[in-house]
């Protein structure tokens, strides 16, 4: 069975940190730090290796780590599409590259980039207060379209509130949501801080709507899928498989049915469902001029506080990396864009416990022709002796990190736990060394110093016990 409790449906949260250790909250960030070792990459790759993407697909879903489908478009054109794994499990139902998939905060692109059509049609600013629309919400008379975009409004993001998890899957109007938003304490003053919020998306969504007096569908439909030539995108509703929706999973030792979200409450912060090579086609719209103008692309890529206006960007050689993915339910989804080889990338998978980040990571060193081995998934069989489970027991600190990690034995497991967030179940892969695949994570314990060395997407950090 599902657990809700334990998930904050279509978040993202993007850390200025490598590490990622909110796995079990969905919130999660690209690995882009592996991408910093990677060489010159302007042009397409001579010759793409689709053998071995595939076999890298095919292995996540033989191996029940993951399913879903994959997409690479260059120049605007598809150079490479596969799906793997099942879009329905009862009745079985393979996916196909045209299986439609939610992709949770994904969405909140599509809505950066209608607010900016509108504010190109001098129907709002950045500086536009929210009171223009929505006096009642909370600092609405200081807080600005510009914060609600960047993440800086204050805003409490209400899918962060225990009592989320009792009605994610009821329908809810904008006068409730509008109301249950109200309610919440700010979690500071607009403009002094950054943290991401989904109440703030859901907001700008309710926007669009008032200045195009069209529902949010009917807008997304005019402003983005026809100009940009989408076949298969649009707002949500009940997953219906006769319509080639996929249904999400998740694995406890065996694939078990996820929640679904009602999609009345994501709106304009999670709701749209799509394909992948309509999210490629969609990237490479928003960058060569069909959706935004230039000046609107150049201030939704600026980024402060490590929040774009509804892109996130990571540098690596001379080149800047352009992206968002998202969360809701079982789905997860990833879009990428590299302007100067002209690279876009997207992801949608509707189950699994491999990071969707390294995914990502691992599609891109494969179309580059990077040196990458293939993830060997076969089970070591190792056991930790309860006296090395006891001697790895305490709670570590990294002067790169800003939260200490408590390490706990629980009868033969080992559990990791940062600061105020979900315990992760760590496998154990051979003396010292655990990993936990949905985060990419790998924790190795020294064997002569009470410290253990964490590595994830290419970054590595020491931590020592306290």
């Amino acid at each position: 069975m599902s657990r809700p409790h334990r998930r904050l449906p279509y978040c993202y949260f993007p850390l200025s940190f490598p590490f990622f250790f909110l796995a079990m909250l969905h919130r999660s960030t690209f690995a882009l730090a592996a991408l910093l070792s990677f060489g010159t990459l302007a042009g397409q790759a001579q010759t793409l290796n689709t053998a071995k993407l595939d076999s890298l697909l095919n292995s996540l879903a033989a191996n029940n780590k993951k399913m879903g489908s994959l997409t690479l478009s260059h120049e605007g054109k598809v150079v490479y599409s596969h799906a793997f794994g099942q879009a329905q499990l009862a009745p079985a139902v393979p996916a196909t590259p045209t299986t439609r998939y939610r992709v949770g905060s994904v969405t909140k692109v599509f809505t950066a980039a209608m607010i900016f059509q509108l504010i190109e049609e001098k129907k709002l600013t950045l500086a536009t207060p929210l009171a223009t629309f929505f006096p009642q919400l909370p600092n609405a008379a200081t807080i600005t379209i510009d914060q609600l975009l960047s993440h800086r409004s204050g805003l409490h993001s209400f899918t962060s509130d225990p009592a989320y998890a009792g009605y994610l899957a009821q329908p809810k109007t904008q006068a409730e949501l509008l109301a249950l938003i109200a309610k919440t304490t700010p979690d500071f003053a607009p403009g002094t801080k950054a943290a991401y919020s989904n109440s703030g998306y859901v907001v700008l969504g309710y926007i669009v709507e008032k200045l195009t007096k069209m529902p949010y569908a009917q807008a997304l439909q005019k402003r983005i899928v026809a100009r940009a030539g989408l076949k298969n995108t649009y707002y949500g509703g009940k997953i219906n498989p006769q319509n080639q929706e996929a249904n999400s999973y998740q694995w406890t030792g065996s694939w078990q049915p996820d929640t679904e979200t009602d999609m009345s409450i994501p709106g304009g912060a999670g709701a749209v469902v799509s394909t992948p090579t309509d999210l490629a086609r969609f990237m490479a719209g928003l960058f060569d001029g069909r959706l935004v103008s230039a000046a609107s692309l150049a201030a939704m890529q600026e980024v402060r506080d490590g929040y774009g206006r509804g892109l996130f960007t990571a540098p690596f050689e001379g080149q800047k990396f352009y992206w968002h993915n998202g969360a809701i339910d079982g789905f997860r989804s990833a879009v990428a864009y590299l302007p100067a080889s002209q690279l876009a990338l997207a992801l949608c998978s509707n189950g699994g416990t491999y990071s969707t980040d390294d995914v990502v990571v691992d599609a891109l060193k494969i179309y580059f022709g990077r040196p990458y081995k293939l993830p060997d998934f076969r089970a070591t069989g190792y056991v930790p002796t309860p006296a090395d489970l006891d001697r790895y027991a305490g709670t570590y600190a990294s002067p790169k990190f800003p939260l200490k990690i408590t390490v706990t034995k629980d009868g033969t497991l080992l559990r990791a736990q940062a600061t105020g967030q979900s315990a992760l179940t760590l496998e154990p892969v051979s003396p010292g060394e655990f990993k936990f695949d949905p985060a990419g994570i790998n924790m190795k314990f020294d064997a002569a110093s009470p410290t253990f060395t964490l590595r994830q997407g290419g970054s590595t950090m020491v931590f020592t016990k306290q």
